[in-house]
């Protein structure tokens, strides 16, 4: 039988300020930074605050002048990808507003909340770029593209319908397995859209949408981390639900959103895009689905790939304190973000 989850109170006076559990808890819902049960939520806030940024900051006028000049390709994956991505985050930040729900850790539902905010942000952001590229008809065309692309909406479905047990009958087991589906949303799912804008950019192309995407991407790894982080928590505190059949679900599901990954890839990408070989792309996703799944504490599901194989792309997915942004030359005190987290060879 599953444990229910009990949502998180408003105030519980009877309770102890730091949080028993992360979830079905006691906690005041008082929070003091200096008195928190997990000490990790501490540094993750930091980086968090570390990282915010605002869709105001990028300036669009050279990708206005040059986006016309893509090839008719390059454009529509471009659209595409942009209208995939704001509906990736749609999602996300009602999932992390239902998660915070059950968070009983008054330190974890805070970052919770900072990291809806994010999504919120981010989706912002899809807007900011299509409004200054396209027409809003155009815009409002994109915006719908998830409703009407078959393969689309066979890789969103299986997100979505990941999440709708959890929405539905909240407990341990469909947190847990929500959680697995969440990383694979903003661990995987992301990452061939993300190539996308970053091949772009090493050919001078877009650079500004390609910085906005790198602030997404450096946001994207630490919501993995943080939910990584939930999970174990949660597995620590009911170690009855680290089951063979768990491993076997999480080995089973990176397998599956892999292909349906590569499926989309082949798809919006192909072999019509100068400078993207499907082959490397499509070796990157499974070495990030082994990434993600060794990150929950799991086997990983493909055999073999421990390395990146798009080595150009680590210039783009890190950021380093004190140095000038790296698309646009701005002094920036961005922490250092390693999206390989020390993965880079497994």
């Amino acid at each position: 039988m599953a444990h229910p989850l009990t949502k998180r109170v408003i105030m519980d006076p009877e309770a102890p300020n730091r949080s028993t559990r992360i979830i079905n808890g006691k906690s005041s819902n008082v929070l003091n930074w200096d008195d928190i049960a997990y000490p990790w939520a501490y540094a993750k806030y930091k980086r968090m605050l570390a990282n915010f940024w605002t869709p105001f900051e990028i300036n669009m006028s050279q990708d206005v002048k040059q986006f016309p000049l893509l090839t008719g390709r390059e454009q529509d994956t471009f659209l595409k990808i942009i209208g995939l991505l704001a509906l990736l985050d749609s999602i996300q930040t009602d999932y992390a507003g239902r998660v915070a729900d059950y968070i009983t850790d008054s330190s974890i539902n805070a970052l919770m909340i900072m990291l809806a905010q994010q999504e919120v942000i981010h989706n912002h952001s899809y807007s900011y770029v299509l409004s200054s590229l396209v027409t809003k008809s155009k815009q409002d065309e994109v915006f719908e593209f998830w409703r009407n692309e078959p393969i689309l909406r066979k890789r969103n479905d299986f997100v979505t319908n990941g999440y709708k047990a959890f929405a539905e009958n909240p407990n341990v087991e469909n947190l847990l397995k929500s959680i697995v589906y969440d990383v694979i949303l903003e661990g995987l799912f992301f990452y061939s859209g993300f190539a996308f804008f970053y091949n772009l950019a090493r050919n001078q192309k877009m650079v500004a949408t390609s910085t906005m995407i790198n602030y997404i991407n450096r946001d994207e790894h630490i919501h993995v981390d943080l939910f990584a982080k939930i999970f174990k928590e949660v597995l620590s505190e009911y170690p009855e639900y680290n089951t063979p059949e768990l491993a076997e679900f999480v080995q089973a599901t990176f397998t599956k959103a892999a292909e349906l990954e590569i499926e989309w890839a082949n798809y919006i990408i192909g072999n019509d895009i100068d400078g993207i070989d499907m082959h490397d792309l499509s070796a990157y996703i499974k070495f990030y689905a082994n990434v993600r799944a060794h990150q929950l504490g799991f086997e990983r599901p493909f055999a073999g790939y421990r390395t990146n194989p798009l080595r150009w792309i680590k210039a783009y997915e890190e950021v380093d304190l004190g140095k000038s942004d790296f698309f646009e030359q701005k002094s920036r005190q961005y922490t250092k973000v390693n999206i390989d987290n020390g993965f880079d060879e497994l």
